[in-house]
């Protein structure tokens, strides 16, 4: 006998990757809180990444993203994987390229689950994963004049 749940919608069949984009356009916070919205979701966890003004121990001055172009299908693969593994209701994840200035937003990613430790878990899960796997290289211009590239 099948099981019968109190709360079918906890179970209802989606795609739960909503929204996964590299772009060259500013990134918008509540766009990303949006496409995770679910009515079965009891937790979202959402990371936003900003330029900062210094890195370490040098100021920066200039920050530009560059990327392969297999980085959204490289999104794709580790948004699975996070899915894959944990209880994912929604999950979206963007992350700006070209030049940005300090505090500009870099990356967002947000993960919505049945439960906050779960949402908080995928989350990082997710960011970790992107920043490590998704070749998307950071360009740095420091005061003294030297540069970095990172993730290269």
């Amino acid at each position: 006998m099948a099981p019968i749940h109190d709360h079918p919608g906890e179970y209802a069949a989606q795609d739960p990757i909503r929204l996964l984009a590299v772009r060259d356009t500013p990134l918008s916070i509540d766009e990303v809180f949006r496409a995770v919205g679910d009515d079965a979701a009891g937790g979202t966890a959402l990371f936003v990444g900003t330029v900062r003004n210094h890195d370490g121990g040098t100021d920066v001055d200039a920050l530009g993203y560059s990327c392969h172009p297999s980085a959204e299908a490289e999104m794709r693969r580790v948004a699975e994987k996070v899915v894959a593994d944990f209880p994912v209701r929604a999950l979206a994840a963007v992350h700006r390229v070209g030049d940005l200035a300090v505090g500009d937003l870099a990356v967002v990613v947000a993960v919505s689950c049945p439960h906050r430790g779960e949402a908080f878990d995928a989350c990082r899960k997710l960011i970790d994963d992107l920043k490590h796997e998704v070749p998307i290289w950071k360009h740095q211009t420091f005061s003294d004049g030297t540069q970095e590239w990172v993730g290269v």
